[in-house]
Formats: structure tokens, sequence, C-alpha cells
């Protein structure tokens, strides 16, 4: 399996002020697996330490912050000497607080020492009163294969090296091939074990079992991790996420939650949630202005899952209704379609989205990225619709540098806006120069 990330681990490797990287994400979106083959391929001794019921090192962490002490500690446990050659592996570190807090004393006193440490629930952790290292520490965020790298685990390489030279040409050439595995992975998504069991096996029940079997742990760490009131409302905004973006208006709405609900009792299970990379919010600017995040009306979003297959798992949709015809994209008043787009976007091309609708107008643009100096417009539209009024408004009020419209139909630049195909978004950087 080729994780992009990977490059980005071998640059922190190499970095003089490097610092001791945590990386965030979800359960099952391959932590572990990445950091134990990064430190295999990368360095000479790798120390793993899980932090996951071993109280022994809940002991080590809980008793003060001498590092030297700990380090000590760390090798008898191990059985491992531990040096600026070995890389040291802090799993699941959300389970002892403390050990995070720590990390800042290992860069301030031992900063020659490599560590990476991961955590699937590290909301758990920011909302458990301990000192977050800031200044002191680097994060990466990881998240579900990202749909290039779906195409590399499932033994099609050739496509996704054409997606990545951007030859527009060829990529047309093999279009059916494309759009055949995006429904695969529109029904998949980018869990990396459910997308190797399925490379092996060639099941979608058992594919779809999986997923389903992925939630219920995430509902697990609810009621495992916090409280029953917070639990409870973590379960109604997670699973309200489907029907929130199956509306015709995708603004998150809480009194869709149940009757009478209102912001302030549930903006802390949003943050949780995107904390622990199980949700993406993206907020609607007013202004389509530089920087967008200046823009931001805090109080209007909409929220996403982290993967698009565990949405249409939670959709209870079938792997006809997906695999057959155009239906999968027309979905739910095109709503698998924008959750693809959103987690390419922040899975291959590292941005930020963020939506714009004006005030009593209907006029809404699906994204808006910042790129290259840019405010970016990006309309998703669903099978081969190319109708884009909105688009079009947008375009003649605000006159953007580029306009992008992602559909299934082919490439093409046209006067005010550029076609890339659903397909061939993670081409966006390649189109604005």
């Amino acid at each position: 399996m080729k994780r992009t990330v990977m490059q980005k681990l071998i640059a922190w490797k190499q970095s003089p002020d490097r610092k001791p990287l945590l990386i965030q994400g979800a359960r099952q979106v391959g932590k572990t697996w990445l950091m134990r083959t990064f430190g295999k391929e990368n360095f000479g001794n790798v120390v793993y330490l899980s932090m996951d019921q071993n109280p022994r090192l809940r002991m080590v962490f809980g008793q003060d912050f001498d590092i030297n002490r700990m380090v000590e500690a760390l090798q008898i446990e191990s059985q491992s000497q531990i040096d600026e050659n070995t890389l040291l592996i802090f799993d699941e570190i959300q389970e002892i607080p403390l050990a995070i807090q720590s990390l800042k004393y290992f860069q301030e006193r031992r900063p020659e020492l490599p560590i990476l440490a991961a955590g699937s629930l590290l909301g758990v952790a920011l909302h458990s009163g301990i000192s977050f290292p800031v200044g002191k520490i680097q994060l990466l965020d990881l998240y579900p294969l990202s749909f290039l790298e779906f195409l590399d685990a499932t033994g099609n390489e050739d496509l996704a090296g054409l997606i990545r030279s951007a030859d527009f040409a060829m990529i047309k050439v093999f279009r059916d091939k494309y759009i055949s595995l995006l429904k695969q992975y529109f029904f998949l998504g980018g869990m990396p074990e459910i997308v190797q069991d399925f490379v092996k096996n060639r099941d979608y029940d058992r594919a779809r079992k999986a997923q389903k079997d992925l939630l219920r742990l995430y509902e697990y760490d609810f009621s495992k991790h916090v409280s029953g009131v917070f639990s409870e409302r973590l379960r109604l905004v997670y699973g309200s996420i489907p029907a929130q973006l199956g509306q015709e208006n995708k603004k998150f709405i809480f009194g869709h939650l149940r009757s009478g609900a209102r912001s302030k009792e549930f903006e802390d299970a949003i943050q949780w949630l995107a904390d622990c990379g199980l949700a993406v919010r993206v907020p609607r600017v007013r202004k389509p202005g530089l920087p967008l995040s200046g823009y931001a009306d805090p109080a209007a979003f909409k929220l996403f899952l982290n993967d698009v297959g565990l949405l249409s798992a939670m959709c209870d949709l079938d792997a006809r209704t997906l695999l057959e015809g155009s239906r999968v994209f027309e979905e739910f008043k095109g709503c698998l379609t924008e959750q693809f787009v959103l987690t390419q976007f922040v899975s291959e091309l590292n941005l930020k989205p963020f939506y714009f609708a004006e005030e009593r107008s209907s006029m809404e643009i699906d994204f808006l990225v910042q790129l290259e100096g840019n405010v970016i417009p990006v309309e998703v539209k669903a099978a081969e619709n190319l109708r884009a009024r909105s688009l079009k408004v947008y375009s003649e009020k605000y006159q953007p540098a580029y306009a992008i419209r992602t559909s299934l139909s082919d490439y093409r630049a046209e006067d005010w806006l550029i076609n890339l195909p659903l397909y061939a978004i993670s081409c966006l950087k390649s189109v604005i120069r």
C-alpha cells in the first residue's frame, strides 16, 4: 500500500528542526501501519509502544517529566536501546494524556530523539484538561485513502499515474475505467483494511459488514470515553449527518437533531467529532475574500463524514444501486458526490474547503478553496449535469481568476470556467497556474 503522506514523514526525519510528530486521524485510517512501515524503511531500530491497556506505561508517564528516567524505563519496557538512531513510536497516545504533555519535555531535553505519536481519539485528550504542548510538537493529519491512493491499492497504478501527470487526453481515453473505479470507491471508501480485504476477496457484502462494524465501534467509543449526556449528543450529531447532507440546503440545522435543540448544546459535540477525525466541518463565508478564514461565519456550516464509503454505509445504499448506471452520483441530492470531493480536498490536495451562500439569495457555491493567492469556486455536479447557474452568477459578480465545475464530463477549459472530471479532481492544482 502506498500513502502519499509517507513523503512528509521522510521530510520530517531529514529536517534539522525536527520536533516530536503527532499523527491525528480516526480509527482504522492506517496510522499504525504508516508509522511502523516508515520506521522499518528509514531507521535501523524501531521501538513501538502502545498506550492502550498498558498499566506500566501509565505509571511511567504518571510520576514526573524526568525525561532521562522515562527513557530508561522505556528501554526496560521495550528491551531495546533508545538513542538518536531509534524511532520511538507512541501509539494510541490519547489513552495516557500525560504522555501527550510529555512530548514538550522530550523536545526540550532530548531533541535528538525522533518520536512519532498517534491517536485515534485525540479529541478525548484535548477535552480532558491537559496542557497541550503547543509549539513543541508538529501535527500531521491522516485521512482515509484518497481516490488516487485507492487506485494504487487496487492495482491501477497506471491510471493513477495519468491523473498525477494531468494527461487529460489519455485520461479521456480511459474514461469508462475511471468511472467504474469511482463507483467502487463510492461504495468502499478509503479505509485501508476494508480496501485491502476487498482486493483479496472481491466481496461487497463483506466490505459493507466491515463498514457497519466500524461505525458501531465509533459509537462504542462515544460511550467509553465521555459521559452519558455528551455521548448521546455525539450520537445525535453523528447519526444526523447523512440526513443533513441529503437536504436541498446542506447547512447543518440544529433543529433537525431534536425538537428545540440549540447550537450551544451541541457545539462541543461537533468539535469533539472534528477533533477525533470523524467529521469535517465546512464553514460558510460571507464574502469570497482572502483569507477565506477571515470571512467565515461560525454559525453556518456543513458537516461531512471523513469517508464516502462510510456515508454510503450509513445511508444503507446497496452495491447494485451504487455500481449500476450513474444513479450513485445523483442519490440523496448528490450528497455522496459532494462528500467525495470534500475528502479529496482534505486528503489529496491538503486544502481547507469553505462554501459560499448569500443572504436572501438562492445562489450557493458548493466549495470555495484558497489556492495560489486566488479564491477558487468549485461547483459539484452529479453525473453529466452541466448546468451551473449559481457558478455563472457568482463568476459574473465576483470575476474569479478561475472557476471550476466538476462532473462526469471530460476536461475542457472554456472562457469562464474549467470542467474537471470528478475522478480527476486532484488535478486542481495542475490547472491553476
